[in-house]
């Protein structure tokens, strides 16, 4: 007996002895590579990684990115492979269940397992240089992943601030698949509730109106804060991206090189369908209509793990699916099934060749791949050029169809016909005004009203916007006031304080004053403020009263302001000023005093606290046509406003015999609030003061604060001098 019990313990031995023997080569493997990687911090903070392979720059910067801000890395994949119940619980459920829809972990595999050498070189790179991260880091405890998967970045391939699959609604998904709705999530705004615009600005100057005769460009991603770091990736491959990355991502998202920039904004494009299902059961097979045919309904079991305080427990789904796509909810006693772009591999080549590009037609051809879905783009390089494009991904409809409702899936009609190709959509090539630009709106005001692409020459379907936007109205009214622009007035130009939504609107508040019976209580009340706001220039600043107030007129007002009355207009205002004495005890309180800058932990779910330290900013929510936009919102324990979204990272850029570059980050890059670089950047966010940017390796050695390689954390060493200097 005891020879069988020896004989056990040695068949248990051997696979334990086994997987620590692998796990010693792994880091072995990690640390040889990590000696080739030299990352250099700048005093900012900021990692500037050089590697002699892609695959270096990539292990480099993902590393990097662990250092700064692990948990966001992390949930950032808890949310993508729909994993983030194990950590949130309950809540997250559904959330999940939406990302399974698209991101089935099998597939991702297969699909990883048939990528391209060079492409499977970098996804590897990434595992390696975050799991060479944990071990280097014991005392970092990850929430659930505890060790990642070079198949794991096709989940996330778009670095944009949210996939095409969150359109789909939670509470119908949670109700076609449990018969009811998420806990905690779910619901569609009321008519009149107020939804903080989403998306960036970007916008680009030709050298014909450039003092130095170079192109800039302008990169302002409005998103939620600290929603991506500021890095730059260089390899003797070619690679010399700088830029915003998204936490997890290994590709500069929205940024530049010694020869070419780009910007991302979100794109009005309708370029996702429903599509009502006609389902025939029979028995426990499930059937749809297509045409003359019954097509079998495919099914997929995916199981989502939650957190409860006993532990993880699971619940089960089966998924099913059309061949347009997952179904998503059931309407009018129709299945509906929703078709986007899902083409994870294409999206992480196109998303990491474009940083590669040197050239207009380099550029081009990486749109060929017609996987950025969801964006706009904004394009300046060297030589010269200007450019925009719509959504990169436009099927190819009959326009007879209302592609705005679900259409017929019954219907071979509906199907989609290919993709228009980038000729074929709105699309701008060196403007003769000399500037372009994009703030969400669309693309028929992207150079002027001369210039511009027009709405008759497409399909319907390609831009959804209905009317200018007051950011547009604004850009429209800035842009062609100059023929002399350099980094710094394009910078003033991003900052410009005119704010034309109350220049719209203010006018019929002052009218509905001026006829007001004379001695009415309102006529009476409102006598001082509405002098303030008739002597307004319509400028924000952090000392304006007038700012302050007609902000708070207009959250009172809200989306009634098109039909309200001369009554409504009043007491809107009357409240208004009563919300401002009860807060902050007059009504004559100026605007830096209520919208502030606030950063104290690194939670990503934000939150405020009014006895903290915050700093004034004076630039407002887009909304109100701000370019510089600064969302901000009352939290259940302030009265005064704190900032969560808008500007979060900002970069002019000017292409000439060498690149120059000016830029700031909200808050900082760290997500520590130990380093120095948690809220470093503060002050110059707040007051749009941006920073010089170190591109050249000598720059950045001159301004080098850390020089190590990953896995010697705060290491004082001397560059490696074989790694690339670029140009």
């Amino acid at each position: 007996m005891k020879k069988l019990w020896m004989f056990v313990a040695v068949l248990i031995a051997l696979p334990l002895a086994s997987a620590a023997q692998d796990a010693r080569a792994d880091q072995a493997r990690w640390a040889e590579q990590a000696r080739g990687i030299t990352i250099i911090r700048d005093t900012w903070g900021i990692p500037h990684v050089y590697g002699r392979t892609d695959a270096d720059a990539v292990f480099g910067v993902i590393y990097a990115q662990a250092e700064d801000d692990f948990n966001r890395v992390e949930t950032n994949y808890l949310t993508s492979l729909g994993r983030l119940a194990e950590v949130e619980g309950e809540r997250a459920i559904y959330n999940d269940l939406r990302y399974r829809l698209i991101n089935d972990p099998a597939d991702l595999q297969a699909q990883y397992e048939r990528t391209e050498p060079w492409l499977k070189k970098l996804l590897q790179a990434w595992a390696d240089g975050l799991n060479f991260y944990l071990a280097s880091h014991p005392s970092v405890k990850p929430r659930a992943i505890m060790h990642f998967e070079p198949w794991m970045p096709l989940s996330f391939s778009d670095g944009s601030i949210g996939p095409d699959i969150e359109r789909v609604n939670l509470t119908q998904l949670a109700a076609f698949y449990a018969g009811a709705p998420p806990p905690e999530r779910g619901g569609t705004p009321a008519p009149d509730e107020y939804v903080e615009p989403a998306g960036s600005n970007g916008a680009a100057i030709s050298p014909r109106i450039e003092k130095n005769h170079h192109a800039l460009l302008l990169i302002n991603p409005h998103t939620s804060f600290f929603f991506r770091e500021e890095a730059q990736m260089v390899s003797n491959e070619g690679l010399e991206a700088y830029g915003a990355i998204t936490w997890g991502q290994f590709f500069v998202y929205q940024g530049f090189n010694e020869r070419a920039g780009w910007m991302h904004t979100s794109s009005g494009v309708d370029n996702i369908d429903e599509y009502a299902e006609t389902i025939v059961k029979k028995g426990d097979d499930i059937f749809y209509k297509y045409g003359s045919e019954e097509r079998p309904v495919t099914k997929r079991t995916v199981t989502i793990s939650y957190k409860t305080g006993s532990g993880l427990q699971q619940k089960t789904f089966t998924l099913y699916f059309t061949q347009h796509g997952p179904v998503v909810r059931e309407a009018s006693g129709k299945w509906i099934s929703v078709r986007l772009m899902q083409e994870p591999v294409k999206a992480i080549t196109q998303s990491f060749r474009r940083t590669k590009v040197r050239s207009y037609k380099a550029f081009v051809d990486t749109m060929q791949l017609h996987t950025n879905s969801s964006n706009n783009t904004i394009y300046a390089d060297a030589d010269g050029n200007i450019a925009y494009f719509h959504s990169n991904f436009i099927p190819k409809r009959d326009p007879k169809f209302d592609w705005t409702k679900p259409v017929d899936g019954s219907d071979p009609a509906t199907d989609w016909h290919g993709l228009l190709s980038v000729d074929e959509t709105p699309h701008l090539l060196n403007p003769p005004n000399g500037w372009l630009y994009n703030s969400n709106n669309w693309p028929w005001s992207a150079a002027g009203p001369e210039n511009s692409p027009k709405r008759s020459d497409y399909p319907v379907y390609v831009e959804r916007g209905t009317e200018e936007s007051p950011r547009g109205e604004h850009a429209l009214r800035v842009f062609p006031s100059r023929t002399d622009y350099t980094i710094d007035t394009l910078i003033a130009t991003a900052y410009d304080s005119y704010l034309p939504w109350f220049a719209d609107h203010l006018p019929a508040l002052l009218k509905a004053y001026d006829e007001e019976a004379a001695g009415s209580p309102l006529k009476e009340k409102l006598a001082e403020q509405i002098e303030a706001l008739r002597h307004w220039d319509y400028r924000w600043s952090t000392s304006s009263v007038p700012t302050a107030l007609a902000v708070y007129w207009g959250e009172t007002i809200g989306n009634r302001i098109n039909r309200a009355s001369a009554e409504d207009l009043l007491n809107a205002l009357a409240q208004a000023s009563d919300k401002l004495a009860q807060d902050f005890g007059t009504w004559r309180t100026a605007w830096g005093d209520v919208n502030r800058f606030q950063r104290y932990d690194d939670a990503i779910t934000p939150h405020a606290d009014d006895s903290k330290p915050s700093i004034p900013v004076g630039f407002t929510s887009s909304r109100w046509g701000s370019l510089a936009s600064f969302g901000a919102r009352r939290y259940p324990n302030t009265k005064k406003m704190y900032g969560y979204n808008g500007n979060s990272f900002v970069a002019v850029v000017e292409f000439g015999d060498r690149v120059r570059a000016r830029a700031v980050t909200a808050g900082g890059l760290s997500g520590d609030p130990a380093s120095p670089h948690f809220n470093d950047q503060a002050s110059r966010y707040a007051s749009g003061d941006l920073r010089e940017v170190y591109f050249y390796r000598s720059d950045v050695e001159a301004h080098a604060e850390q020089t190590y390689h990953p896995g010697e954390d705060g290491a004082k060493k001397t560059p490696n001098s074989q790694l690339p200097i670029p140009k």
